[in-house]
């Protein structure tokens, strides 16, 4: 049986944690949209007493009336409903006045709130400083606006700075959970995590009685489908003139990562460009890399996507809208098969990039990443400064024999040359991650750090048959 709640044990740990030590505590959570905020809070307040509101667009004096109707159904009391109430102040001095036990108050989509009244974080400062920090009660704010989460809640100059108790950033679920929703092979889980980045609700619009393909051809290449219009109804909410947006999307998905191969492929202006990617960055659409072992941040940076859907859309599903919208699905998986297969490269090479953060190599590494100069490039590099430690990783989706992967690793260790990182003085260590790797026992016996997805996968296995944490308030018993 496949769960709708998988993971996020360490969240829940977190929540559970403040809930428990603090007699009254504010949690501020927040993370892109359709991530499992809400979802993960629910979990959390499951069993407790607790009010949830959730803020909406509409203005500041509408959202307090549907604050009082939250209220009023949690105390059962018809007649607070009915008292007309000027402000959030006077709203929460009746409020506290009237909570006799420890209970949770929960505003989802706080940016909301803010979007109607740029006040809303200053008078948030003086409920919290002057009604409810000396009160058994445990305030959790939730925000998908993830700037103005951090610039209203977070930042040093924002009224909250200071006050909140535990803070969270809700990513993505990793690779090795995504086996608890689909019943998929190893492989075509990978091609999940190429469409659905570990988005919850993405993984859950496939259906696990139809295979990959027929779950791509029916929820992303059909007009109407959530994960066909998705891309574009978020980055409409976030982003105005997105048709520049698109173009400058499409390139970084087609493979133009430096700023001027951006600007040959868009034929955009530069100082556009710049200002775009400016705030696609803003918004964690996309992210700056740079090559690891550089230690000043100031050139040779690439533009990547930091989310697989996003990727996905803009090299699959955007360039061929209108062959969608002609209900020729069948013809587009011809069109991009062999694409897709090299799309996937990208792919496993993130996957891989979780697997070896959780492995003990031969040494204690504080730095993992890519490495490029001009026409050498390096999939990972995992690095310790103080030891001068460093192993080099080459990732391929694909299936190596022994002769093959000893010729891949010759290459390696003919493009480390290459890297100027403490020459001379540093340990060197090499490695390969395959989708399928022959005789790697042989490899791991000469001394290579040698993996493949079947030992990623029984890493997955181990860790999705792991139970979550009983989720338990202050005194409450465990349950299921």
């Amino acid at each position: 049986m496949f769960q709708q709640f998988v993971d996020r044990r360490d969240e829940v740990e977190l929540l559970e944690d403040t809930y428990r030590q603090n007699k009254s505590s504010l949690i501020i959570i927040y993370g892109r949209r359709r991530i499992g905020k809400t979802e993960l809070v629910k979990q959390f307040i499951k069993n407790k007493k607790h009010i949830y509101f959730l803020a909406d667009t509409r203005t500041d004096r509408d959202n307090i009336k549907e604050m009082q109707k939250a209220f009023s159904s949690y105390t059962q009391n018809s007649l607070f409903e009915m008292v007309e109430f000027t402000d959030w102040i006077e709203l929460f001095r009746e409020i506290e006045k009237l909570l006799k036990e420890s209970v949770i108050i929960v505003i989802d989509e706080f940016p909301y709130l803010i979007e109607s009244n740029k006040a809303i974080p200053s008078i948030f400062q003086k409920i919290w400083d002057l009604i409810l920090a000396e009160k058994d009660v445990c305030l959790v704010l939730l925000g998908s606006s993830i700037s103005m989460m951090e610039d209203y809640t977070l930042d040093y100059r924002a009224p909250l700075y200071g006050r909140r108790t535990a803070q969270l950033q809700l990513q993505p679920l990793k690779f090795e959970y995504i086996g608890g929703f689909l019943p998929y092979s190893k492989e075509e889980l990978v091609k999940v995590y190429g469409i659905t980045d570990g988005i919850p609700l993405y993984i859950l619009k496939f259906d696990p009685g139809l295979d990959f393909e027929e779950n791509v051809k029916e929820n992303v290449f059909r007009v109407g489908k959530f994960l066909y219009q998705e891309a574009e109804i978020l980055l409409k909410e976030e982003l105005r003139e997105t048709a520049r947006y698109f173009s400058i999307l499409k390139a970084i998905a087609y493979g133009e990562h430096g700023f001027g191969e951006i600007v040959n492929f868009t034929k955009l202006d530069k100082s556009i460009i710049s200002k775009y990617l400016g705030n696609l960055a803003i918004i964690r659409l996309i992210r700056k890399e740079y090559p690891v072992t550089q230690k000043k941040e100031v050139r040779n940076a690439r533009y990547v996507f930091n989310d697989n859907y996003f990727n996905f859309w803009f090299r699959y599903v955007y360039p061929y809208k209108s062959l969608i919208e002609e209900g020729k699905a069948e013809r587009l998986f011809d069109l991009i098969g062999e694409d897709f297969n090299s799309y996937l490269g990208f792919v496993f090479e993130k996957i891989c990039m979780e697997y070896i953060w959780k492995q003990e190599l031969p040494f204690l590494f504080t730095k993992l990443g890519r490495w490029w100069r001009k026409d050498k490039e390096i999939d990972l590099v995992a690095l310790n400064e103080e030891t001068k430690e460093i192993a080099f990783f080459e990732v391929k989706w694909s299936d190596l024999q022994l002769g093959e992967a000893r010729r891949i690793l010759s290459e390696l260790k003919g493009k480390s040359e290459f890297v100027d990182w403490n020459k001379g003085e540093r340990v060197e260590h090499f490695g390969l991650i395959a989708k399928r790797l022959e005789r790697k026992e042989k490899l791991r016996g000469e001394g290579y750090l040698c993996y493949d997805l079947e030992d990623i996968a029984k890493r997955n296995h181990e860790i999705s048959h792991k139970p979550l944490q009983g989720l338990r308030g202050r005194g409450a018993e465990p349950h299921n």
